[in-house]
C-alpha cells in the first residue's frame, strides 16, 4: 500500500508537469479547432474595471485605453471604485469630464470586487464585456486581436496574453513568477487552441455579456476563474489569443506574491464549488483538462508530504527508494539554503527556483487548510 502511494505521488506530479502539456501537444494534432474568421464589423465593446485605491495608476491606465486601436462609438469603459480613501475618485471624476465614453461609479461602502462587477456589468450596454484590472497595460491593437475572435457563435470567451515584467527598483529577485508564468503561458495557449482554456487571466478578457453569470453574494470567489469556468458550463468554447497582448509588474518582493497566492488558493477552490459539473463533463476533455491543470496542481503539496511520508518508510526496502530520498533532501535544503540567500538578498538562480516553488506549493497548503477551516476572508 505504502509503496502504491509513492509511486502514485509520482505518477501524478510527472502527469501534471510533463505528461499532461504533452497530451495536449497530442491532442491538437488531432483535434478539429473551434474556426475563427476574420470579423467583417467589430462588435460593441464594454470595458470593465474594478479600482480600490489605485491612484497611482487609474489616470494612466483610462489614458492607455485611450490611445488603443478601436472604434470610440462602439465602446463604453466602466470603472467602479469601490470605497476608495486615496484620490482615485477625485481622478476618475476629473477623467469623465474629458471622455464621454467614460463611465464611473463610486461605492461608499466597501463590499469586494466581485460585487463591485456585479453592479458594473448591470450598468454595461454592449455585447461583449471585457474584464482587466487598474494595474494592467494593453498593447494599442490588444482589443482589436482580443475581440476578432468572436467570429463564432460558439465563441463564449476569449482570453489575452499577459506579460509579466520585473520591477527595475527593488525588485526581489528570488521572485520567479515570471518564469512561471512563461509555462503556464504555454499551458493556456495549448488549452485554448482547443476551445478549453480553464482559466482566464484578470488582466485581460472577453466574454459575451448574455453568458456573463453573476458573482454569488458574501462569498469569496476568483472572479476571472469563475467566468471561465460558467462560459465552458453553458457549453461554450473559451479560446486564447496570444496576439492580445497586455503587461502588468509582478509583485517586488516574493513574500508578496505568496500572500496573494494563498489568497488566491482558497477562493480557488470556493470557485470549483459553483462548478462542480465540470469535473465530470459530457464534454470529456474539458474535466481531463480542469483535473490535470487544477486539481492535482492545487494539491501537489498534499502530494509532496504524501511522497516524502511514503518514501521515509521505504527507504530501507531496496536503494532506489534511498536515492529518490537523497534526491528529495537534497531539493529540500536547496530551498532553504534559497531562503537564507533570500534574507541575505543575494540571488542564485537555482536555489531561488527551488525556494519559489517549495514556497508557491507552501502557499497552495495554507490556501487549502484556510479554504476547509472556512478562513478564507471574503
Amino acid at each position: 500500500i505504502i509503496a502504491g502511494i509513492f509511486w502514485l505521488t509520482i505518477l501524478l506530479l510527472v502527469h501534471a508537469y510533463i505528461l499532461y502539456p504533452v497530451s495536449l501537444w497530442i491532442f491538437n494534432w488531432f483535434k478539429r479547432k473551434p474556426e475563427v474568421v476574420e470579423l467583417l464589423s467589430y462588435p460593441s465593446i464594454s470595458i470593465i474595471i474594478s479600482a480600490y485605491n489605485e491612484e497611482k495608476v487609474i489616470a494612466e491606465r483610462i489614458d492607455n485605453l485611450r490611445n488603443l486601436d478601436y472604434d470610440f462609438n462602439k465602446l463604453e469603459l466602466i470603472i467602479g471604485s469601490d470605497c476608495s480613501s486615496d484620490r482615485t475618485n477625485e481622478i476618475l471624476s476629473e477623467k469623465c469630464q474629458e471622455h464621454s465614453w467614460l463611465r464611473t461609479r463610486i461605492f461608499s461602502n466597501r463590499r469586494g470586487k466581485a460585487s463591485v462587477l456585479n453592479d458594473l456589468v448591470q450598468l454595461a450596454k454592449n455585447e461583449i464585456l471585457v474584464f482587466t484590472d487598474a494595474n494592467t497595460k494593453f498593447e494599442k491593437d490588444a482589443l482589436l486581436k482580443l475581440v476578432s475572435k468572436f467570429s463564432d457563435a460558439k465563441i463564449g470567451g476569449v482570453c489575452g496574453r499577459l506579460e509579466l515584467d520585473e520591477p527595475t527598483d527593488n525588485f526581489d529577485k528570488t521572485n520567479r513568477e515570471k518564469l512561471y508564468w512563461k509555462y503556464e503561458t504555454h499551458l493556456k495557449k495549448i488549452e485554448g487552441d482547443l476551445g478549453i482554456l480553464i482559466a482566464a487571466n484578470g488582466g485581460i478578457y472577453a466574454i459575451r455579456k448574455n453568458l456573463f453569470a453573476k458573482f454569488p453574494d458574501g462569498e469569496a470567489i476568483t472572479d476571472d476563474l469563475y467566468q471561465t469556468f460558467a462560459v465552458l458550463n453553458q457549453d461554450y468554447n473559451f479560446l486564447y489569443a496570444s496576439d492580445a497582448i497586455a503587461s502588468e509588474e509582478v509583485s517586488k518582493e516574493i513574500m508578496m506574491e505568496f500572500r496573494r497566492k494563498v489568497r488566491f488558493a482558497a477562493t480557488n477552490f470556493q470557485t470549483l464549488k459553483f462548478f462542480k459539473r465540470l469535473l465530470f463533463q459530457k464534454k470529456l476533455l474539458i474535466s481531463y483538462a480542469l483535473w490535470s491543470h487544477k486539481i492535482i496542481r492545487w494539491f501537489v503539496p498534499v502530494i509532496l508530504i504524501l511522497l516524502l511520508v511514503a518514501n521515509i518508510l521505504l527507504i530501507n526496502y531496496n536503494q532506489l527508494y534511498y536515492i529518490i530520498f537523497i534526491t528529495q533532501a537534497c531539493f529540500y535544503i536547496s530551498a532553504f539554503i534559497g531562503y537564507i540567500l533570500n534574507l541575505l538578498k543575494v540571488n542564485i538562480p537555482f536555489f531561488s527556483l527551488v525556494y519559489y516553488y517549495v514556497l508557491t506549493n507552501f502557499a497552495l497548503l495554507i490556501g487549502l487548510y484556510k479554504f476547509l477551516s472556512k478562513k478564507h476572508a471574503y
